[in-house]
């Protein structure tokens, strides 16, 4: 049966694009600007034409309305910092001699200043920079960056959308700025803010915006009565503007809920919605509030955060049901594509027909295209692309490649008692303690060591054959020697290898384990000009021979203190990855837990004395709805202790996490059982620390006290500092000291610098304690 075209015209749109570049070239530019090789308007230059080719390819996609203004040069939370002219007092200076110096200034440091914190964006693995207020902060209008770019679209003949980051999830990201209460509550200054997006709004209009989009995606998250009040006095406002393009509210990763009658009932022009599988209540909800009559509905009904290819039956037959429901039905995505690869076609590395099961940016802009002519004009418009689509479906449904008989079984047969470690964490600890031999306040890193031009160029000579297996192994000999022997004249405790050999945390993972697939130019955005490929966890997964062992057991040769064996954990090989959609995430968490518990019993064999299994994802895979927490966290950690639970008592489990809220997260940290965390702690000065102590938190922790994503060396006093402030949380004989983070994007001289001074601040306060 063919459908009936929808009555009212349809239009095609996306809620942002990748900003990188087909070849990375944001990333190189900014990068060439940082090392004074690139000028501020070469640049300029290379930002303008890549957001140029983005508005053209989705024009010639067949995209009716393209976005403006998702374009960053760090980061658009950053960039509504500056829009609002919310600048921290310490970096006031900087932007006023130099905006783009100052700018970056704020997302990295400087050697006198410390950036703004970093954590993560809602349920994603992109990092954003959280926004510092207090009760004196005073917001001014600065659209330039909007209005700007909005001109540039305009002028290549688009029709063009501004995006905003709404004022309400502004303010629900901030934190009280330093020196300001821990109890202020941003929210409070919405009706100052207010005011400067009503002068932006109308910069917006008057250079030619006939629309605008207004993000709050804080508002799928459970909020207080009084934070949807809030939200209801902000779009009455904003709605009530005379001086004004027409408004569209949009939301995205989750349902709305309670805030979806307000967005309904507010004075604005339409909304935009998530209707994918993770919100499909969305559907249910807007039917009981009557929907939205005489406003425009922006469907987001390809699945921006995933790469596999649309079900177009099923989003069709979604999208019939909203017609009766608005004025008019667009067709977009969930959320921004910035959150997968641009293009398919780039991938020479992957069989046909597994490519064919995928869409990158540029595919579901034509699957988003091809879903508006269907609703447009009926299904007898589009019957090639169902019939191709159905083909692909089936494709993927029926092949081999997404199910092996013996993982399941395996899987099937796992018992509660195989996720329990033998003796209770004060047994172990005993163990332990007189197994390693380790000094109070025990210094440690949590893993990699810089990855140089050399190693990067080591890799893609073994890939591209210019240099053959020994050689590259014995340069990555080298690079292990030179680690080790640099912790060791330094006085660190517990070394690491340094991990020369692995190209990402996850991706070196997922080529050695079955049921993944690497892509080559996957490139996504994570923070800054730090872009990672996610592996693709296409079917059933099982490792078929050791990962690490190997050079691990090299490094431990070369010194007689304890190397850490390094690896990913399960959630966090999901996380970063793009997740099979035709399983639940618990039974696939459960078959890459089986795979590195493999790995950690053969480490230990080994003997490898203390092993790191990294769980930095925990708290950012966190749905959003607290409903939906405690079926998570029950297989989360579950897999964890999967993992690690087949060790000896005497062979003590770390754990790592960074760049996330902790707070409300902390009882499955606990639950986790490993016998020492370490977490980052710098940028939020010992937050988590204090977090831990108020649970009762009864094992060892390293909170950190050097950010690695900045350039600046944190000095021996600062870091001596920050320390004593662990100390008032959690006991000497159970605080770790270490950086924040993996030391991969630093540079050597840096890290050497940074790691002496950290060493020297762990001595120093050891002196303290042992004369108090």
């Amino acid at each position: 049966m063919t459908s009936k075209p929808a009555a009212a015209a349809t239009r095609s749109t996306v809620y942002g694009y990748p900003r990188q570049g087909q070849n990375r070239e944001l990333k190189k530019a900014i990068e060439g600007y940082w090392k004074g090789r690139v000028t501020a308007d070469t640049l300029r230059s290379t930002a303008a034409d890549l957001r140029r080719t983005n508005w053209q390819q989705l024009a010639e996609a067949g995209i009716d309305e393209v976005p403006t203004g998702d374009f960053s040069y760090y980061d658009h939370v950053l960039d509504t910092t500056v829009m609002v002219g919310a600048i921290p007092e310490r970096h006031r200076d900087a932007v006023t001699a130099d905006t783009l110096d100052g700018y970056f200034a704020m997302a990295r440091g400087t050697q006198d200043v410390a950036p703004l914190e970093m954590t993560k964006w809602f349920d994603t693995n992109y990092h954003y920079l959280v926004p510092e207020l207090g009760p004196d902060t005073v917001f001014t209008a600065d659209s330039a960056k909007q209005v700007a770019e909005l001109k540039e679209a305009l002028a290549q003949g688009l029709t063009a959308r501004p995006v905003l980051v709404g004022p309400v999830t502004y303010l629900l990201l901030a934190k009280p700025a330093p020196g300001v209460a821990a109890d202020f509550e941003p929210l409070t200054l919405l009706d100052r803010l207010l005011p400067v997006y009503a002068e932006v709004l109308a910069d917006l209009r008057a250079a030619g915006a006939e629309w605008v989009q207004i993000d709050e995606p804080a508002l799928v998250q459970d909020r207080t009565p009084a934070e949807l009040n809030a939200a209801e006095r902000a779009y009455r406002d904003l709605g009530a503007l005379t001086d004004r393009p027409k408004l569209l509210v949009a939301s995205y990763f989750d349902r709305l809920g309670d805030a979806l009658p307000v967005l309904a009932k507010a004075p604005v022009d339409g909304l935009a919605l998530d209707f994918t599988e993770s919100a499909a209540a969305n559907l249910d909800a807007l039917a009981a509030v009557g929907g939205l009559p005489g406003k425009r509905l922006v469907a987001g009904v390809v699945n921006g955060r995933n790469i596999w290819v649309n079900d177009l039956e099923k989003s069709l037959a979604t999208l019939g049901t909203l017609l009766g429901l608005a004025d008019r039905v667009d067709v977009s995505s969930s959320c921004s594509l910035l959150h997968v690869p641009i293009d398919t076609a780039l991938e020479r590395d992957i069989e046909p027909q597994i490519l064919r099961w995928l869409a990158f940016a540029k595919q579901k802009t034509a699957e988003i295209v091809t879903l508006a002519k269907g609703l447009a004009q009926g299904t007898g418009a589009i019957t090639a692309e169902l019939a191709a689509n159905r083909a692909d479906l089936a494709s993927r449904a029926g092949s081999p490649i997404t199910h092996d008989p013996a993982v399941r079984a395996r899987t099937a047969a796992v018992t509660e008692a195989d996720a329990r470690r033998s003796q209770p964490y004060a047994e172990r600890a005993t163990a332990q303690r007189a197994h390693l031999g380790l000094p109070l306040l025990p210094t440690t890193t949590i893993g990699s060591f810089p990855q140089t031009g050399e190693l990067r160029t080591a890799r893609a000579d073994l890939r591209g054959g210019r240099t053959d297996t020994a050689g590259y192994e014995e340069r990555i000999k080298a690079e292990i020697q030179e680690v080790i022997s640099f912790q060791e004249k330094t006085g660190i405790d517990v070394l690491v290898h340094g991990e020369p050999e692995r190209n990402d945390m996850v991706q070196y993972f997922a080529e050695q384990l079955t049921g993944f697939l690497a892509t080559q130019h996957g490139w996504v955005q994570s923070y800054g000009t730090r872009y990672v490929r996610p592996p693709i966890l296409a079917g059933d997964i099982s490792r078929p021979e050791p990962m690490t062992v190997r050079w691990t057991t090299y490094a431990q040769s070369l010194t007689s203190r304890p190397v850490k064996g390094m690896l990913t954990g399960p959630v966090t090989m999901l996380a970063w990855s793009f997740v099979r959609d035709d399983q639940p995430l618990g039974d696939t968490a459960r078959q890459v837990a089986l795979a590195l518990r493999d790995e950690v019993s053969d480490l230990e064999a080994a003997g490898t004395s203390v092993i790191q299994v990294d769980e930095p994802a925990l708290r950012e895979t966190l749905p959003l709805r607290s409903a939906d927490h405690p079926a998570y966290l029950a297989w989360a950690t579950e897999a964890f202790r999967l993992s690690t639970s087949s060790v000896r008592p005497d062979t003590q489990i770390h754990t790592h996490m960074c760049y996330a809220e902790f707070g409300d997260i902390v009882q499955a940290i606990d639950d986790l059982d490993a016998d020492v965390i370490s977490l980052e702690a710098a940028r939020s000065h010992m937050q988590v620390a204090r977090e831990l102590a108020a649970h009762g938190y009864p094992r060892e922790a390293g909170p950190g006290v050097y950010d690695i994503h900045s350039p600046r060396v944190p000095s021996t006093q600062e870091a001596a500092e920050l320390l004593r402030t662990g100390l008032k949380a959690i006991p000497a004989e159970r605080l770790w000291v270490n950086p924040d983070c993996g030391l991969k994007t630093r540079g050597w001289p840096e890290t050497r610098a940074s790691l002496e001074n950290l060493v020297a601040a762990a001595r120093t306060v050891r002196g303290e304690l042992s004369e108090s």
